[in-house]
């Protein structure tokens, strides 16, 4: 009950700023939107793929609502007035998932709503995958929770911004892999980003043959490690801003 009674808080602290939300889902939208108008000869713009790539892309905003919700509270030290209730930092981790939950999945409605009225086919595989795209989500929730941690409110933002480039130039939602040259076509592999993007695509369209072992392999391991590391992060944070 604690924990839903903070993920509510956290949910109507978000949407204290409409004005974020609305970019977050407006320029991904545009973007989907805007590209379907240019009829760019290129696999990588047409809608099957394109549409899984603006809901990651989508999901780096995430990390950046994530982390400035966390390094505000910090700063307004209601960590530390909540440090005294029986709540672990597990319970704190939830909440601020549960919090995030709503926002992905109208950001992703929305996302498919607009890619079946651009001409993309609807089919159980769209359900399939906006259910899918919250598992990935926790990656991006847990990197936000994670910077906002170890970083001031002001300085979340910017360092948000970083994972924001790292999904345009490392997913493949705008440039394959084999194009961009062996070098960063292998810092593309072992990054979280382009596997997320390659299971979400082979879900949507219902081919898994496409998704393979070492997608699946690196994507648990950095939300594994991501979630680890934002609880053991956390719980130093909360022990030492209480000193």
């Amino acid at each position: 009950m604690r924990t839903l009674n903070f993920a509510k808080r956290n949910f109507k602290e978000i949407t204290r700023d409409p004005l974020s939300l609305i970019f977050a889902v407006i320029l991904p939208l545009f973007l989907l939107f805007i590209f379907q108008q240019f009829n760019i000869p290129n696999e990588s713009y047409n809608l099957e793929n394109f549409t899984p790539g603006i809901v990651i892309f989508g999901f780096s905003f995430i990390t950046l609502f994530t982390a400035m919700l966390i390094s505000k509270d910090r700063t307004t030290s209601l960590l530390i007035r909540l440090a005294i209730s029986p709540m672990t930092p597990k319970d704190y981790i939830l909440g601020y998932m549960l919090s995030i939950i709503p926002i992905i999945l109208i950001q992703n409605i929305l996302f498919f709503i607009l890619a079946i009225c651009l001409g993309l086919s609807f089919s159980i595989n769209i359900i399939w995958a906006i259910l899918v795209s919250i598992i990935i989500a926790i990656l991006f929730i847990c990197i936000g929770i994670i910077i906002g941690s170890i970083s001031s409110e002001k300085a979340s933002s910017g360092i948000s911004s970083i994972i924001v480039q790292l999904v345009c130039f490392t997913s493949g939602m705008y440039f394959p892999k084999e194009t961009l040259g062996d070098v960063f076509g292998k810092i593309c592999e072992y990054l979280p980003f382009e596997s997320s993007l390659t299971i979400l695509k082979g879900i949507m369209s219902n081919n898994l043959n496409s998704i393979k072992t070492r997608n699946v392999i690196i994507f648990v391991i950095y939300t594994v490690t991501a979630l680890v590391i934002s609880i053991a992060v956390f719980r130093k944070k909360m022990i030492s801003d209480n000193k």
